[in-house]
């Protein structure tokens, strides 16, 4: 039995080990990983048959839903499904947190994973019967949304001015994406996303730049600031999020996260008069309403919109994300069950790394802000240039641009988001 067990218990390991790699490393996204892994599907892993990579993409898939928050928290740097769970995070660990950060992410991603489970269920149930419905409900969703984020941010007319510029440079980015060419042909042009360069512009080099003084404060840990009854609300909040967009066609976890700050609130670092980085909230703020219960509720919704994205596939043959787009060129697809527990068993390694990781923040204690966001700046540029181009490069210049426009006027970042909210709405019309 344990000889039988082999072939799908290596490519689980390999894949864990890959999705950890993808998600420490800024810029790395799993859709990255899962195509090389495809592409290596004629050498090594070919001993392991079709079942093996599978296993080993949803590895990835899971793993880096769980890791990719480690780089945010102590970086500032976002990815793709982490852009703006990324802004309360690096805020707690300026405050000496980062450690809770992470774990309160470890546990909102756990809870992403179980409750998800139970609203797949759910899901393969009823909603393959009423898809074409869904799929045309979807933009009025996401207008109801951007409108709910817009009325209710401190100042309507600013965020409804940064939400349309940041639309519209997502829309020219989408629109040419195909100018993002790798200057290396060891990486595979599908690999090349330019939501890498447009999401890190306006959440993560824009956060950098205002930050850069004083020094890193000693992470401490001494438990979680948050109450039972908040995790286990924000975690719900956070998986339906996610698993609503994870059904729906056309739309990301940035969406999720979108949706989720409409009813979980938090507060940007912002710098005083001496530049050095001050928050206005509590440090024991750890309700609904708070930087930790907007961690847990949008790790909950990346880690549920992986499992949806799954079901999802299997029932509808839709490809919500680069690991499900390779799964599209496996020959034979192995049964859903097996593909699900072995994502389950990727979410538990997933968790445990997450939390062993999390005391990764005591090195960089007492560190130099400037020099170290001045090294995050430089390296992420270099990603960017490296795996999308000068096309992605430029689209890095521009949303960086639009995102301080956030910190002149003193807005909340939230809605830069407009960047794929607005290019999804046109498109669910058929207008884009």
């Amino acid at each position: 039995m344990i000889s039988a067990a082999i072939p799908v218990i290596i490519p689980l390991f390999i894949g864990v080990i890959l999705g950890t790699i993808s998600g420490l490393i800024p810029g790395i996204h799993s859709n990255t990983a899962a195509g090389l892994i495809l592409s290596a599907g004629t050498g090594i892993f070919a001993v392991y048959g079709e079942t093996g990579l599978a296993v080993c993409m949803v590895a990835v898939l899971i793993v880096h839903t769980f890791l990719d928050i480690v780089p945010g928290t102590f970086f500032g740097v976002p990815d793709a499904d982490t852009a703006l769970s990324v802004l309360p995070a690096h805020r707690l660990c300026l405050l000496g947190h980062g450690e809770e950060a992470v774990r309160l992410s470890a546990i909102g991603s756990a809870y992403g994973t179980v409750f998800g489970l139970a609203i797949l269920s759910v899901f393969l149930l009823v909603l393959p019967a009423v898809q074409d419905m869904i799929d045309w409900w979807s933009g009025i969703i996401l207008i109801i949304v951007a409108g709910v984020l817009i009325v209710w941010s401190e100042s309507p007319e600013w965020s409804f001015a940064v939400f349309c510029l940041s639309g519209i440079l997502g829309v020219f980015a989408f629109e040419y994406s195909w100018l993002c060419v790798p200057l290396t042909d060891l990486i595979s042009p599908s690999s090349a996303s330019v939501l890498m360069p447009l999401l890190t512009g306006l959440f993560g080099i824009s956060v950098l730049i205002f930050s850069k003084k004083g020094s890193m404060p000693p992470q401490t840990f001494d438990g979680l600031h948050v109450e039972r009854r908040n995790i286990l609300k924000c975690g719900l909040i956070g998986t339906f999020a996610g698993s609503v967009v994870g059904w729906l066609p056309g739309l990301s976890n940035a969406s999720a996260n979108a949706v989720i700050a409409s009813f979980v609130m938090f507060e940007e670092p912002h710098s005083d008069e001496s530049g050095s980085t001050v928050s206005a909230l509590p440090e024991n703020n750890g309700g609904p309403d708070g930087s930790r219960g907007y961690i847990i509720a949008a790790s909950a919704a990346n880690t549920a919109n992986a499992f949806i994205s799954i079901g999802a596939f299997y029932a509808i043959m839709r490809m919500r994300n680069g690991v499900m787009a390779a799964f599209s060129h496996l020959k034979e697809l192995p049964e859903m069950t097996f593909v699900i527990l072995a994502a389950v068993i990727a979410a538990i390694f997933g968790y445990l790394l997450t939390i062993g990781l999390s005391k990764a923040g005591r090195l960089f204690s007492n560190i130099n802000v400037r020099s170290l966001g001045i090294s995050v700046i430089i390296f992420m540029t270099a990603v960017t240039l490296l795996f999308t181009g000068i096309f992605g490069l430029f689209i890095l210049i521009l949303a960086t641009v639009v995102g301080s426009l956030t910190q002149i006027i003193d807005i909340r970042r939230v809605p830069c988001i407009g960047a794929v909210m607005i290019p999804v709405i046109l498109f669910s019309f058929g207008i884009l």
